[in-house]
């Protein structure tokens, strides 16, 4: 049998356990805060929040941007009105899919569709606006987690390797 710890290690530096180490704290945080305020799906801000974990602050507000305005739109959305209906979830897609393309909201749509279908398609013991309005704020809170992880702890810049020197390095 091969001996993989000398692989692994070699794959293993000190920026991968500072990600991991920042996105487990991440994670476990958003959880603890959204079970403290009792939302009754705490495990969407966790998710959220693996979601937006990004190595910069700038990466993270563009993702974060999609994720909440996605979010919004679906909970938004006839899911508030009309319930579990199928005819009226393929409309609801539909519908997002033009409306990001007209708000120029990009990668949105894909996340606007899902709060679509958790909204309408999972069933509730809870009135279709309360589920939408739990849900968002669930993601709002696993955004605001990572973002702030983030800011707090941004992770360092690779650092360039110079050129070699020499009479081969034109």
């Amino acid at each position: 049998m091969p001996d993989l710890s000398n692989r692994i290690a070699h794959r293993v530096d000190r920026r991968a356990l500072v990600h991991s180490t920042r996105t487990a704290l991440a994670a476990v945080v958003s959880l603890v805060v959204a079970r403290g305020l009792g939302l009754p799906e705490a495990y969407w801000a966790t998710i959220t929040t693996l979601i937006i974990m990004q190595s910069t602050l700038g990466a993270a507000l563009e993702v974060s941007e999609q994720r909440l305005a996605g979010t919004a739109l679906g909970a938004a959305l006839l899911a508030t009105y009309f319930g579990s209906n199928m005819t009226v979830f393929g409309l609801g897609v539909f519908a997002i899919g033009l409306i990001c393309v007209t708000l120029r909201l990009g990668q949105a749509y894909r996340l606007a569709s899902v709060t679509l279908a958790i909204v309408m398609l999972i069933p509730h013991t809870r009135p279709p606006w309360i589920v939408a309005a739990h849900r968002f704020v669930e993601v709002s809170l696993g955004i605001a987690v990572g973002l702030a992880l983030t800011a707090l702890w941004p992770e360092a810049e690779p650092v360039a390797t110079p050129a070699p020197s020499g009479p081969h390095s034109e």
